[in-house]
């Protein structure tokens, strides 16, 4: 009988202190199991528990899929129940929250068919919430700007821009996704125009018109200065643009004379030490006024101490990282992006498949080890051989069942001959001619009952001896005449079964190491001390988006008393304004914005007078003496630009405003 694992976690990383706590946890729990950190060295299983070992290599592929879930079984030793639900009780909950609690005004849709247009489910659930969270976050801190930092084909930024009519400018490395990006938001643009157009919603003077399209830039962002950069380019104003145009008084009220704007950086699974840059630029550019970054690709993570880097680098982030003691190298970062959703849902044959893979891994580690010693200086990596491996069985199974058992057989051995002859196989065909041999016994032929019992064993031989000539080409270096790929993987094979098992266990931690990367992150925001208000959010369904979990941060707005201003000016400017007893007051809270008071500051309170508050732009509800007023939008150009709410109290009320 299984038991499935605790989810709800007992820590907290609500504040600084909290956070700390829990990676001390972390680090306390993670050391005894340091011989995990090595993934490719020999017989690491050794290292095991013995009485864990005899329990799991018994257990069903199915067991062992679900041990990262934190799945055990009620017969398995105590001890190993207790390392796998202790582990994933210090892992940060992956379910996705209720966001709403978190952000009451956001509003999730879904995406038009226009929109939608080339994103898989995945795709289209990550930008369907996510545009919905940064449209909120962008609200609450009035910003006039989103950068969508890592934009690859611009989904998100598209959605930002045309759904939700904010001003977007979207970067990514690659002149293709930005060309892409380009082209897609031209043909939304023609289709919400025509639709415009057929329900006559906005007609400017000109006949045309006017629709929000979201910029691109074309960058590799290889520092926190080129990000920091980028960020001072988005300090164009684009209000105007948005504007009847012969509303030049609105304009140059939004413009507030100094033609300061602010940002929001917003990063969907931005890769490596790109989401670590999206959180320094946030500190750094007094224009970024938030941050919502899901990170990804740990792996690719620069590291103090083990990668060549300066004194830029990604991880560790925070002090209280630094002095715990626990460096992670590349193993263990490659580690924190396993996923224990992915696991949980492989099917059997699939597991097997992905065990046979680690088992193929280690065997070539051998390889490199014994003939490219010079090699391993570089921490060789050659890349996902296994999806090809995988395409390979199966055409070897539907092969195997149409032609007969010998006439296979005795063909195994001519492809033999045929791989000794190649010395540097041509990527694109590694793993070709798989129907014309399925074993690599070294003998000339097999009889049928012989061939039928060695299918498995020389349908190994044959991949592995594929998998390592993939290798080597995936990494430059020649197969050498005196290789004896055969024999290796004859010593490797008979503990195959043990590494399946010692991955199934070593996979476990990754969603650990996720979290631990991820709290430093949080506690380096949450170091910076009150100004920063930063929380971590698992926002996607973790079974369609297993990376889900988001660090959001604003800074806080700064307190400064009210000042006395022109009555009328202020009027005539259409600028926000409170009026208390024929005096306006206005709060300079971000550019004089004086929702912010509103959204921001909770209750207003008056003395004892009529109030008009005319309000620009992206505020809630207001409550005056219990009783709250809504409000009523006004369109320019297809935007929403204005709220407006009208308010009139009679009576004595308590005097002042409070921020």
């Amino acid at each position: 009988m299984a038991t499935i694992g605790a989810t709800n976690c007992k820590y907290s990383c609500e504040t600084a202190a909290q956070t700390l706590q829990w990676i001390h946890a972390i680090v306390d729990f993670l050391k005894p199991y340091s011989f995990f950190v090595n993934a490719h060295v020999d017989r690491l299983w050794e290292a095991i528990d013995k009485e864990w070992i005899e329990c799991l290599r018994k257990e069903p592929v199915e067991n062992l899929l679900q041990i990262p879930s934190g799945a055990v079984q009620d017969h398995w030793p105590a001890s190993l129940r207790n390392f796998i639900l202790t582990l994933r009780s210090l892992v940060f909950p992956r379910e996705q929250a209720d966001l709403q609690t978190v952000l009451p005004d956001l509003n999730i849709c879904s995406l038009s068919t226009v929109l939608a247009q080339g994103m898989n489910q995945k795709k289209k659930h990550e930008v369907e919430v996510l545009s919905a969270v940064v449209s909120s976050i962008t609200n609450s801190v009035t910003a006039h700007t989103i950068v969508d930092v890592g934009a690859g084909q611009g989904y998100l930024a598209q959605v930002l821009s045309f759904h939700y009519q904010h001003s977007v400018i979207a970067i990514d490395a690659s002149s293709h996704h930005g060309s892409v990006t380009d082209a897609r938001a031209e043909r939304i643009k023609r289709h919400y125009t025509s639709q415009m157009r057929k329900s006559e919603l906005i007609l400017l003077k000109s006949g045309k018109r006017s629709l929000i399209v979201p910029k691109t830039i074309t960058c590799h962002v290889m520092s926190i200065d080129t990000l920091k950069d980028l960020t001072s380019a988005a300090r164009v104003n684009n209000s105007g643009q948005d504007c009847d145009n012969n509303d030049t008084e609105l304009q140059q009220s939004l413009r507030h004379g100094d033609n300061k704007t602010s940002v929001v950086l917003a990063g969907l699974h931005a890769c490596g030490d790109l989401s670590v840059m999206m959180l320094k630029a946030f500190l750094d550019c007094k224009e970024v006024k938030a941050v919502v970054s899901i990170g990804c690709c740990y792996n690719l993570l620069s590291e103090e101490g083990f990668d060549h880097v300066n004194s830029e680098y990604g991880f560790p982030m925070s002090r209280g990282v630094k002095s715990a003691g626990l460096p992670l190298g590349k193993s263990l970062r490659d580690l924190a992006c396993q996923s224990a959703e992915r696991w949980r849902c492989l099917e059997t044959d699939a597991g097997a498949h992905n065990f046979e893979m680690h088992a193929f891994r280690a065997a070539f580690q051998m390889v490199l080890n014994k003939y490219y010693p010079e090699v391993m200086t570089r921490s060789p990596s050659i890349g996902r051989q296994g999806k090809a491996l995988r395409r390979l069985q199966k055409r070897a199974t539907f092969d195997s069942a149409l032609n007969h058992k010998d006439s296979t057989c005795a063909s195994s051995h001519r492809m033999q001959s045929k791989l000794k002859e190649s010395t540097e196989p041509e990527r694109g065909d590694i793993f070709s001619s798989v129907s014309e041999t399925t074993s690599l016994s070294g003998r000339d032929s097999l009889s049928g009952s012989e061939c039928e019992n060695a299918n498995c064993t020389a349908d190994n031989d044959f991949l592995f001896l594929r998998y390592s000539q993939s290798g080597l080409c995936h990494l430059g270096l020649k197969s050498l005449q005196d290789i004896e790929l055969h024999r290796i993987w004859k010593e490797v094979e008979p503990f195959s079964e043990f590494i399946g098992l010692y991955w199934s266990l070593r996979a476990a931690l990754g969603p650990l190491l996720e979290t631990y990367i991820l709290l430093d992150r949080l506690l380096f925001l949450q170091e910076q001390g009150n100004t920063i208000e930063a929380l971590m959010l698992s926002i996607f369904d973790p079974a369609l988006s297993p990376r889900n979990v988001a660090i959001i941060a604003k800074k806080k707005l700064e307190r400064k008393p009210a000042v006395a201003c022109d009555c009328a000016r202020i009027r005539h400017y259409r600028y926000p304004g409170l009026v208390v007893g024929g005096t306006c007051w206005m709060c300079p809270l971000l550019d004089n914005y004086f929702p912010v008071l509103l959204a921001r500051c909770g209750h207003l309170f008056l003395s004892d007078c009529n109030l008009h508050v005319p309000v620009l732009k992206h505020f809630g509800s207001i409550d005056v003496k219990g009783k709250k007023y809504g409000k009523s939008k006004h369109r320019y150009d297809g935007h929403i630009l204005a709220y407006t709410c009208t308010i009139l109290i009679d009576g004595p009320v308590l005097a002042g405003v409070v921020f």
